[in-house]
């Protein structure tokens, strides 16, 4: 059985994998000319993701790249830095988890199968027809059995089948921008940030890179015009959402007239009655996307993804009885990660001074309490972290691996 998927990012590559486990042949198509090197932010692996990736037997590399930031410095607009120990906040909502740069993770999934799995680089899909067949800008046209769109927020499999983006996009009113910074000594460790009402800065390095990345959240009240491919103009609307910021931000800021990488995006929930359709599904941010950043999406996507190659198992590739299981499976995950990706972007950009204050004295209360206190301060506060650690799937049995003897 033939199976196509539709990018290399996360979801793509562990889809990849288990799909090649459960013995089916696999083809992975990937516009970007090579595995992904953008240089994106941290991103959170809790429990299930973490449980998957051991089953993978990446566990080990996984935990060697680590960030390693381990101290958190909040600077509220007008007021004192106000610092606490990370270690305390993660173990006080997951008994396990992994902050990792989202490009090492991406090159660690791809890794795990790429001896198994075809790779189409430099190329996407173009149109897809009822039967399977599927047109590329590049490659000569195949029939595929299943195919499966794994491209993001802005995925193309999404807009061929299921129309365009608009109709399944939910904005927050909020927007993310990841910047790439030259290297920053004595930051090592220590995520840095400050807030102001409406827009929030933080700064980190991870311990093996020697750059650092600056990301930007801020509110706007009404839907900003630009193109997700116009970097120009998403600088400038970045530049003009931090006007008269201190001048710690404004030196971050001063690198985006460099050609470092850069993101830029708004942080919108992809909200579909379906993700499937005849031959056709979607997995991770490209079908339920709970908002960059501030939903879990990297845990989600892991999680789709392993759930996604099981059910597609135990159906024997009859994608008539396994994508309403898949769907099934994760309608309670989807949610909740919807709906605690909408409390922590109003955490995180609050949107009044009382706001503000309340951050401020929230993380000075855990950095005044004893351990103790403070994990059970944290169990009721981390809601994003706890929900994220509790996920459940099934354990979907696949055949022992088959060597060649080549």
């Amino acid at each position: 059985m033939r199976i196509l998927i539709s990018g290399a990012s996360i979801a793509g590559p562990v889809l990849a994998y288990w799909l090649a486990r459960h013995n089916f042949s696999v083809t992975v198509v990937e516009r970007a000319a090579a595995p992904r090197k953008t240089g994106g932010h941290a991103v959170d692996l809790f429990r299930p993701a973490m449980d998957i990736s051991e089953k993978m037997g990446v566990l080990a590399r996984i935990e060697a790249r680590t960030t390693g930031t381990s101290r958190l410095a909040l600077v509220p607009e007008g007021g004192r830095p106000v610092r606490v120990d990370l270690s305390t906040i993660f173990g006080a909502a997951s008994d396990r988890h992994a902050e990792i740069m989202r490009d090492d993770l991406s090159e660690i999934y791809y890794e795990a199968a790429r001896d198994d799995v075809e790779y189409l680089f430099g190329d996407s899909i173009t149109a897809i027809s009822p039967d399977g067949d599927v047109r590329f800008e590049r490659a000569a046209p195949r029939r595929f059995d299943v195919i499966v769109g794994a491209d993001g927020l802005h995925s193309t499999v999404r807009r061929l089948v299921f129309g365009d983006e608009t109709r399944f996009s939910t904005s927050t009113g909020a927007y993310l921008a990841v910047l790439t910074l030259p290297d920053m000594t004595g930051v090592d460790g220590e995520l840095r940030i400050h807030v102001g009402v409406g827009r929030t800065a933080g700064m980190y390095r991870a311990q093996h890179l020697g750059d650092a990345r600056a990301l930007f959240l801020f509110r706007s009240e009404h839907p900003l015009d630009y193109h997700h491919h116009d970097v120009p103009r998403q600088k400038e609307l970045l530049r003009a959402a931090f006007t008269g910021v201190n001048p710690e931000v404004q030196h971050w800021l001063d690198a985006l007239d460099g050609t470092g990488p850069f993101y830029f995006d708004s942080i919108t929930q992809l909200r579909m009655d379906t993700w499937s359709r005849g031959r056709v599904t979607l997995v991770g941010d490209a079908g339920y996307c709970p908002g960059p950043a501030v939903g879990g999406s990297t845990s989600l996507a892991v999680v789709g993804a392993y759930v996604l190659a099981g059910e597609l198992a135990r159906a024997g590739g009859d994608p008539e009885r396994a994508f309403p299981a898949y769907e099934r499976a994760m309608a309670e995950h989807v949610r909740g990660s919807h709906a605690v990706g909408l409390s922590a972007a109003k955490t995180l950009i609050p949107a009044s001074r009382l706001g503000v204050r309340g951050l401020a004295q929230g993380t000075r209360l855990l950095s005044a309490l004893p351990p103790g206190l403070g994990r059970v301060f944290l169990r009721l506060t981390t809601k994003s972290a706890r929900f994220h650690n509790s996920m459940t799937v099934d354990d979907y049995p696949s055949p022992p691996r088959q060597r060649s003897t080549a």
